[in-house]
């Protein structure tokens, strides 16, 4: 458990000093440390540290907990064809629709069904995006409606 533990927080520094390889390098260590023996014990602890993290850190632990998932047999296996991938958005699917010189920004997919926000991290001075639940979008809208940031002709 210890180990686990010790892990983790390697993961949080990694993720506060921007150390991409140190990360790759945790993440790595504490999937192989899920996936041993003594792994369940591990898989819990990290479950119980997603709770409360940063969501940066989450997303980190919970790319690890998938990694450490079994995936269900492809569907050719079981003698079905497989559903067609798809489409995935390019990045230039991207509208941009509100600029705050500040440091925010919003976009979203032309057919405006995902909605993006970009901030700056106040730990790193590095630019963090992340996808806005649908449930949030309105609210974020409404608190932003007077401001002079809206890109013009983009929509809301």
């Amino acid at each position: 458990m210890q180990a686990a533990e010790d892990l983790i927080a390697e993961i949080r520094v990694s993720v506060s000093r921007g150390d991409e390889a140190a990360l790759d390098r945790a993440k790595q260590r504490l999937v192989a440390l899920i996936l041993s023996p003594g792994g369940p014990g591990a898989r819990d602890l990290v479950e119980r540290a997603l709770h409360g993290a940063l969501l940066e850190i989450r997303w980190e632990l919970e790319e690890v907990l998938e990694r450490c998932t079994p995936r269900a047999p492809a569907p050719e296996a079981a003698g079905k064809p497989a559903p067609a991938p798809e489409p995935e958005e390019a990045e230039d699917d991207m509208v941009l629709v509100y600029d705050d010189p500040r440091g925010l920004l919003l976009h979203r997919n032309r057919a405006g069904t995902r909605w993006f926000a970009t901030q700056v991290d106040p730990r790193t001075g590095q630019p963090a995006t992340f996808e806005l639940p649908a449930s949030q979008v309105a609210a974020v809208k409404q608190q932003l409606a007077g401001s002079p940031y809206w890109v013009l002709g983009a929509g809301r």
